[in-house]
């Protein structure tokens, strides 16, 4: 049995990988970390835990040993205290942003801070499956990759791992996200009368997640650009990413079949979902609320080279805490599907 430790495990995230670990039969959590909550129920801020975890918080200054720690602290904050971190278990899986960049430099550019442990993203692993399993299986430090990263890689990796990507012409991604993004912590921005009803766009450009498209697809050239525009949405939960991407050769709609099916026809949580009929024809994130997988569609422009690649995922799942329970799973020899098996809801 591995021995869990949740930091930060009251905001949304860190609720997300209690509700999955509750349900994971190789797993016991052993403490769970808030210092704002400390010494309240932990199933009193996630209902969910109801009858299923009888701890409490307590302050992430009394971490004391376990086989694995979770980190759901804000950006910054692991990079900060990971000595304390690494003390505590052999392997760190970490939810923030804080060792998904290989280059300290991008850090100050993206996210606005200097890293202060720039010799650690050298060895630190991007907790995406699909593309670094391998890697993950063996990793001390595992990164989960941003939300709209994630589902902006998975459907495009296809394409640019296959060199088919135009580089004269910018990659196009559009991403909407529910509230949950956000943080549990209320602000401006998503307060009820500011939120309900809403479609803003709130990061037309530089969006911090573009410098994962760009480190994972190998689109670090100059020759390359990624155009990342990010919307918000009246949803809770879900990310719809549309990319729009051109091809450098002429390509058509078997080809594309054959490749996204050769790259994910192994792949227990990505699934191809395109259809000419139909109510469900192409990815929605309202089909995947709860579960590990994203869905991933195309469709080719009978006009020019461009494919339009759509791909959903439930933010706080494969976007997050999912992602990091598959790498938890792949890391200690488990089936990689362990605790991740529910399939969703339909109708909801």
């Amino acid at each position: 049995m591995i021995r869990a430790a949740v930091v930060g495990g009251s905001g949304y995230a860190g609720g997300e990988v209690l509700r999955l670990l509750a349900g994971h039969p190789e797993v016991e959590v052993v403490q769970v970390t808030s210092e704002r909550l400390a010494g309240k129920p932990v199933a009193a801020v996630h209902p969910p835990l109801r009858g299923r975890n009888e701890l409490r918080f307590s302050s992430r200054n009394t971490l004391g040993d376990a086989d694995v720690v979770f980190s759901a602290m804000s950006h910054g904050d692991s990079s900060a205290m990971i000595s304390a971190l690494t003390a505590c278990a052999p392997v760190v899986l970490d939810l923030g942003a804080d060792f998904r960049l290989r280059n300290a430099d991008d850090y100050p550019r993206w996210y606005g801070w200097t890293h202060p442990s720039p010799h650690l993203l050298g060895s630190a692993v991007y907790g995406l499956a699909e593309l670094h399993r391998a890697e993950i299986a063996t990793a001390s430090l595992i990164a989960t990759g941003g939300c709209l990263a994630t589902a902006s890689i998975l459907g495009l990796a296809p394409l640019a791992c296959a060199g088919l990507l135009d580089p004269a012409i910018p990659v196009v991604v559009e991403a909407k996200v529910g509230s949950s993004a956000a943080g549990s912590q209320s602000g401006d921005a998503t307060h009820h009368a500011h939120r309900s009803g809403e479609i803003r766009s709130y990061a037309p450009t530089g969006h911090r997640h573009t410098a994962e498209i760009l480190q994972e697809l190998r689109l670090g050239a100059a020759s390359h650009e990624v155009a990342f525009s990010a919307t918000a949405v009246e949803a809770v939960r879900g990310v719809l990413v549309t990319a729009h991407a051109f091809m450098n050769t002429d390509i058509d709609d078997r080809d594309l079949w054959r490749l996204y099916r050769s790259r994910y026809a192994s792949e227990p949580f990505v699934r191809i979902v395109k259809s000419h009929t139909g109510l469900h024809r192409s990815p929605s994130p309202k089909l995947l609320i709860g579960t590990n997988y994203c869905d991933v569609g195309f469709e080719r422009d009978p006009h020019t080279r461009r494919v339009v690649v759509t791909a959903a995922l439930d933010n706080l799942v494969k976007g997050s805490a999912g992602q990091a329970v598959q790498a938890l799973n792949i890391r200690h020899g488990f089936s990689e599907t362990l605790g991740l098996e529910f399939s969703g809801l339909y109708p909801i």
